[in-house]
């Protein structure tokens, strides 16, 4: 496949190893010539790696095997996930989820890529519903200026808020960098 061909979530082989990209983007610096800087993480070593292709590279994909499944609960071994179509459970380790699970709760649906029947890595949605449960009261007339507020959500997850959010409120986190988007 064509280097300008590649897009995020694709698995490849980069100097012989297995890995999935996670960032792709096209870049045309002023009079040089255009290049597609990429972002991929091995998934054998779990390093994540960036690298810099030609427009006429060639690079070699692997098929990965994309499964609905539904995250059920984590534990010291990692989070178990079932199968939407046959019901199996599957126990994907730490290592593989990396910081996914601030964004799920227990019946979340998402995305498990599959490489010979090994959890290689997760596809989130773009963004995630959650609940605020710690968070500092507004102040008062600080609607004129855009001063955020920390807040901690159900799963633990660390943000940044607008003042009138309160404990209790279903928020929308963009799971790209773990941002407030809206309430929910």
């Amino acid at each position: 496949m064509k280097a300008t061909e590649i897009r995020p979530g694709l698995g490849v082989k980069i100097d012989g190893k297995l890995a999935v990209l996670t960032q792709v983007e096209h870049r045309t610096p002023g009079n040089l010539r255009a290049f597609i800087q990429i972002k991929y993480k091995e998934v054998l070593s779990g390093k994540t790696l960036e690298r810099r292709l030609s427009s006429s590279d060639e690079v070699e994909t692997v098929d990965l095997d994309r499964r609905e499944m539904e995250y059920l609960y984590s534990d010291s071994s990692g989070a178990t996930f079932m199968d939407s179509e046959t019901y199996d459970q599957l126990v994907v380790p730490q290592d593989v989820l990396g910081d996914a699970l601030l964004y799920l709760t227990p019946n979340t649906k998402a995305i498990v890529l599959m490489h010979d029947g090994n959890p290689v890595t997760m596809e989130m949605p773009a963004s995630v519903e959650l609940e605020v449960t710690d968070t500092p009261p507004g102040i008062k007339g600080a609607t004129a200026t855009n001063q955020l507020k920390e807040a901690t959500c159900e799963t633990g997850l660390k943000t940044k808020v607008p003042p009138f959010i309160t404990t209790g409120e279903k928020i929308r986190i963009s799971t790209a960098d773990g941002s407030y988007q809206s309430r929910a």
